[in-house]
């Protein structure tokens, strides 16, 4: 077997894990909503992620990099840290107004708020291609929750406005872990954030409703807790051996994973007293596409788009200097 068949080999089976465990986490944080508070089942799964990280990098040699750190750099760890203690409370607190894939493909308007971002606050580039998928992203919003849209149902809308704090939590945390890539590892930084979450968290939390959760619960629960670790895991593996855009590309399908599951899980009657089927008709099924389908260009077009840029500045570098 060749090296680069390989590297696609080992890229496809990390990203397939990342797309099959990010479609399955909404199925079960909607299953959590009705045995735990939002506040303690969050603080329970950075707890976890927190104990099992701190001895993973403590047996790797990995904690001497804190020793360094600015406090301006505890502050930004900190400021993340809240950021994405909102987006995993906010998302849970959403799937008790939405379907599970409703609450996955409206997160889908992250990578807007991201590239804002970048422009905003890194005074990146934003092409005029960019804004036409995003208009077409929104397009696709709209006709998806358009029985809710005509119905006048406020659930779905409280369910979505939910959902966008939870993407606007990420998109902070994501800003402000790109800035402290310099002074430390990614798994440093997550490691930083779970810590913090676990005692910033801990007086907002009740503990003792664990106790009290039958077996189907608890399985619940460990599935989230081992969730973030294989997902998170997998996705880093998959970024070692396939480009950015590619494992973009691949993660922009979770929504269609989270229906797909969804409906076989209403179908079969798994977990029927609180799954439904979504009930969506052709035009919301078109929505979805026109969602999906403009957050994988916009993941493609992005670097095509910036080596074109530089490319053309190269060009009249060199045609100045002449």
């Amino acid at each position: 077997m060749t090296l680069d068949r390989r590297r696609f080999l080992y890229g496809l089976f990390f990203c397939s894990v990342t797309l099959m465990f990010w479609g399955m986490l909404p199925i079960a944080l909607k299953l959590s909503t009705g045995f735990i508070d939002p506040v303690t089942f969050t603080w329970l799964r950075f707890s976890f992620a927190a104990v099992v990280m701190l001895i993973w990098q403590a047996r790797r040699g990995k904690l001497s990099e804190f020793r360094n750190l600015s406090k301006t750099n505890v502050a930004r760890l900190m400021i993340a840290g809240t950021m994405l203690i909102v987006n995993y409370t906010f998302m849970v607190w959403g799937l008790s107004y939405l379907h599970p894939g409703a609450a996955q493909l409206s997160f889908q308007l992250a990578p807007l708020f991201l590239t804002l971002g970048g422009w905003w606050f890194l005074k990146e580039r934003v092409f005029w291609q960019h804004w036409v998928c995003f208009a077409i992203m929104a397009t696709g919003m709209l006709l998806f929750f358009h029985p809710a849209i005509e119905s006048g149902t406020g659930l779905t809308g409280t369910g979505f406005l939910l959902i966008q704090v939870s993407a606007l939590g990420w998109t902070a945390y994501a800003l402000l872990q790109k800035s402290l890539f310099k002074v430390l590892s990614a798994s440093n930084i997550l490691l930083s954030i779970f810590v913090y979450a676990l005692v910033v968290m801990l007086p907002f939390t009740h503990p003792a409703s664990l106790l009290e959760l039958d077996i189907r619960d608890r399985w619940v629960t460990l599935f989230c807790c081992i969730n973030t670790l294989v997902a998170y895991g997998s996705f880093a593996q998959a970024m070692r051996y396939w480009q950015t855009v590619q494992v973009s590309a691949c993660v922009a399908m979770t929504p269609v994973i989270t229906f797909i599951l969804t409906e076989a899980c209403v179908g079969i009657g798994l977990f029927h007293d609180v799954i439904f089927s979504a009930e969506a008709d052709r035009l919301s099924l078109s929505g979805m596409a026109l969602v999906i389908i403009a957050a994988i260009t916009v993941q493609l077009l992005s670097p095509l788009l910036e080596r074109r840029r530089i490319k053309t500045l190269q060009q009249l570098t060199i045609a100045t200097d002449r």
